[in-house]
């Protein structure tokens, strides 16, 4: 397997990013705290701090993390924030640093029903943490496949190099924390193909180095076409929702179409 490739100014911007995350999530961190420990107050069951309560942990809040990395593939309010770390056409341990300066302040909702059905508020957040810490590692060319037992239950380089690729076979794919178990579970694993290399970026790249344009481009757009003239409230709130890439007009190209137009050239060509 190759070695990672670096380029100065792209690691020195999702440095950058990095650094902001970390500043801006020490205020979400208290936001993320409260909204949990008011959720816990509720609760349903209290679930005691033992070895199978994190165990079970372990895999609701890889479950959460799942759904919320899926979703923010599929709707453009969560992809304004979720388009920062897929930005770099790199694809390296730096990469990993590329993070939103923005998700913290909302993504939390996905683990709400932790503590409603009795987790501890610090539980919780030490688990999140620990996803967070474990997929560090994966970004990275210089692993190419771990054993086979690991990659069909983790996610690994192999898997998250799919994740990031703009290629049409891989686009919104293999959006797992620690297990990849959620996405064959869900229909949305993809194998990295040896006959195809990923191509690392966006569908339509940014082209820019500069951290404040990397964190809050996508929500500019997001907000101009939200106010465009002679839309509908309906057509203004499918800007919000809809999947990246959907255009009222109907002529947006969507990762679907996307991937239904390169299968049928696959197709086309083989006969």
């Amino acid at each position: 397997m190759q070695r990672d490739s670096y380029e100065l100014k792209d690691s020195a911007a999702s440095i950058s990013m990095g650094l902001g995350n970390v500043a801006i999530g020490l205020l979400a961190k208290g936001i993320i705290l409260g909204a949990l420990s008011l959720f816990y107050q509720f609760k349903i069951a209290e679930i005691p701090i033992s070895w199978w309560s994190w165990v079970l942990l372990f895999f609701a809040e890889d479950l959460s993390y799942y759904w919320m990395h899926r979703i923010s593939h599929r709707s453009k309010f969560f992809w304004a924030s979720h388009v920062v770390h897929h930005s770099s056409q790199h694809y390296n341990l730096s990469t990993a640093l590329r993070q939103t300066w923005t998700g913290p302040f909302f993504t939390f909702i996905f683990w709400l029903w932790l503590p409603l059905i009795g987790f501890h508020p610090i539980m919780i957040m030490t688990q999140m943490s620990i996803s967070l810490l474990y997929q560090f590692w994966i970004h990275t060319e210089a692993v190419d496949k771990m054993p086979q037992w690991f990659e069909a239950i983790f996610n690994t380089p192999s898997h998250h190099r799919v994740h990031h690729a703009s290629n049409p076979r891989y686009l919104d794919r293999n959006h797992a924390g620690i297990l990849i178990l959620w996405d064959r579970l869900f229909g949305t694993f993809e194998p990295e193909s040896v006959q195809e290399k990923p191509i690392y970026g966006l569908t339509k790249n940014i082209d820019s180095f500069n951290p404040v344009y990397i964190a809050f481009h996508e929500w500019k757009d997001m907000i101009t076409n939200f106010f465009g003239s002679g839309l509908s409230m309906k057509d203004r709130l499918r800007y919000l929702v809809k999947p990246p890439g959907w255009q009222h007009k109907g002529n947006g190209m969507l990762a679907e179409d996307i991937r239904k137009n390169w299968e049928n050239s696959e197709h086309n060509s083989s006969e």
